[in-house]
């Protein structure tokens, strides 16, 4: 028989691209407010992954990814994926998004997005948002998935991410010596 265990503490991770990099400090200033500080950015990354995005969006787009130094609880990714789809509405011009961001977490062995769109692989938690099982931390790296984004899949976003968990770890294993 398993015995129910209270989940541990998630890094959060939010992710964004958009054309004009100008708003990309507009956007974390409104994050900052609602999260706390930034623990680290990753700089600038070419999403040229998709061409999905470039009717609402247009191109070039570029992406950033930033994890901010309080952990969370998991079970607010929902609440967190409603602000950031607030933002996005925010700064919307002509019902077309300006930003898409994607809020997710980072624990030792996976790392979770927020999506409003159900599909096989995602697991429903609450006021319609799912969780995507985006990439798996095995063998000393992280593992994409049959259906893991294109953009998540590239080398760049998982050597940035691994800094991220190494720090993770050291504060996890800081959170338990207390």
């Amino acid at each position: 028989m398993s015995t129910p265990q209270q989940p541990k503490p998630a890094k959060l991770i939010i992710g964004m691209f958009m054309k004009d990099v100008q708003l990309f400090k507009t956007v974390i200033d409104e994050l900052c407010k609602q999260y706390g500080k930034i623990d680290i950015i990753s700089n600038w990354i070419d999403f040229d992954f998709t061409s999905y995005y470039q009717k609402e969006m247009d191109s070039p787009l570029k992406r950033r990814i930033v994890s901010f130094q309080k952990l969370i609880d998991q079970k607010y990714l929902p609440d967190i994926k409603i602000f950031t789809n607030s933002l996005e509405q925010k700064f919307a011009r002509d019902n077309m998004r300006t930003v898409n961001i994607d809020p997710g977490y980072l624990l030792p062995e996976r790392f979770v997005l927020a999506t409003g769109k159900n599909f096989t692989h995602r697991i429903y938690l609450d006021k319609g948002i799912y969780a995507d099982l985006t990439l798996i931390f095995q063998k000393g790296s992280f593992q994409i998935l049959p259906w893991t984004y294109p953009d998540y899949a590239h080398e760049n976003i998982h050597i940035f991410l691994e800094k991220i968990r190494k720090n993770y770890l050291i504060e996890l294993k800081n959170l338990t010596n207390k």
